[in-house]
């Protein structure tokens, strides 16, 4: 696994800020890292993945405000130039996905297709 300073995503400061409090939550497994990347499935052909995970071998580790990030290598062709916000209101709650790359989106956000 390499290190790399200069980020392939973004992040919103309110998105920092909620995965700095995960992060900080009670028995949070210290050995795991916040995982950004891609599965096949979802409504449009691929989903985004976000959560912690241990590193694997195929895995860059990024550096974004103190929250080290690890991406699957071949994930940077579709999530290059993506940012990440956190939606803390009533009506919407959650982590959504602004991709540059995707042709298009499904309406709940968590989906597309390149």
């Amino acid at each position: 696994m390499e290190t790399m300073t200069a980020s392939p995503v973004s992040f919103t400061e309110s998105a920092i800020n909620e995965i700095k409090r995960l992060m900080n939550e009670e028995g949070f497994d210290k050995q795991t890292k916040l995982r950004v990347g891609v599965k096949g499935g979802g409504c449009s052909g691929m989903t985004y993945i976000l959560g912690f995970d241990a590193p694997g071998e195929e895995d860059t580790l990024y550096d974004v405000e103190g929250i080290p990030f690890l991406m699957n290598k071949s994930h940077g062709l579709y999530l290059y130039g993506m940012e990440i916000d956190w939606q803390g209101g009533l009506n919407s709650r959650g982590f959504t996905f602004t991709n540059p790359n995707a042709s298009k989106t499904c309406g709940c956000g968590s989906s597309f297709a390149v």
